[in-house]
């Protein structure tokens, strides 16, 4: 069974991917085949196998990864680095047959595997939903202050190219004129950027059936880790093992991170933030 961990980048989906890793029924693309051109087909369905059977220390040698080294040699560059979200019109014949092609290569297919796959910025939900019918989505959301102050200190966020060149494609009319009426202060660029993903998360949760779509906040989950662990495991069809329980354990959930940004930003600048992100934030239960 063929899974997706999505959201909007710096949203702990990455905390999340590694976590579930952990158990010992999931495989997922590793950072190995990112590196490795002709890492061998006999190797690639066996990542999680070999994962959890390394010592702590060298398990970043092999970790999971969202592969887009090996998606944009094997598959495309276009399902790595779209300007607007990848929708089901997007999926032409030679496309869906090559990101199959990539999937079945690492056992992503094959019946009793669960595969764990992570895409961030834009969902790709509705053309991943067109190529793998049955395929099962984890949407992590975070405050969208946290995401835009983290993404402010990527040394890859191209934000600060202005939205003209940045990975997201142009504004919306109303962005557009949002932003340059605000100033066109960067970080605001950064919480625009967030809305803008959202927006396209909201409509592609649209294009895939409920019980197919699971959305937990990254807040929630530091703050018990077990229950909402315990939620997406249950969602993918993942039993609770003592050998998942083992992994969990060695991870650190370090809620004290989700508020950063009060202290990383000026008052100035996250009253602008407030003021642009309000509705979307009131939306996913985020008081401001």
């Amino acid at each position: 069974m063929l899974n997706f961990l999505i959201g909007t980048g710096r949203c702990g989906s990455t905390l999340v991917h590694d976590v579930i890793a952990r158990h010992p029924d999931v495989s997922f693309v590793s950072n190995l085949d990112d590196r490795w051109r002709r890492t061998p087909a006999s190797v690639r369905p066996l990542n999680g196998i070999i994962y959890r059977r390394m010592p702590t220390g060298f398990r970043k040698r092999l970790r999971p990864s969202e592969g887009y080294v090996a998606l944009s040699r094997e598959v495309s560059p276009t399902l790595v680095n779209p300007f607007r979200d990848l929708v089901a019109a997007d999926a032409t014949p030679w496309l869906a047959d090559r990101l199959r092609v990539f999937f079945e290569s690492r056992g992503a297919t094959e019946p009793g595997q669960h595969f764990v796959h992570k895409f961030t910025l834009w969902p790709r939900a509705s053309f991943l939903h067109e190529v793998f019918p049955e395929a099962r989505f984890v949407h992590i959301v975070r405050d969208g202050r946290a995401v835009a102050n983290s993404l402010l200190q990527m040394t890859w966020w191209s934000g600060y190219l202005g939205p003209s060149r940045w990975e997201l494609g142009p504004l919306s009319d109303g962005y557009a004129q949002e932003w340059e009426r605000e100033g066109r202060s960067l970080v605001h660029l950064a919480g625009i950027g967030w809305k803008l993903l959202m927006d396209a998360f909201e409509v592609a949760r649209t294009t895939v059936p409920s019980d197919l779509w699971f959305e937990v906040r990254y807040e929630d989950l530091l703050a018990d880790p077990r229950k909402h662990m315990d939620m997406i495991l249950e969602f993918l069809g993942l039993p609770w093992t003592k050998g998942f329980e083992r992994g969990l354990a060695r991870h650190e959930f370090s809620p004290g991170r989700a508020d950063a940004f009060r202290k990383d930003l000026s008052r100035e600048q996250l009253a602008l933030l407030e003021y642009s992100l309000a509705s979307h934030l009131h939306r996913y239960g985020y008081a401001t």
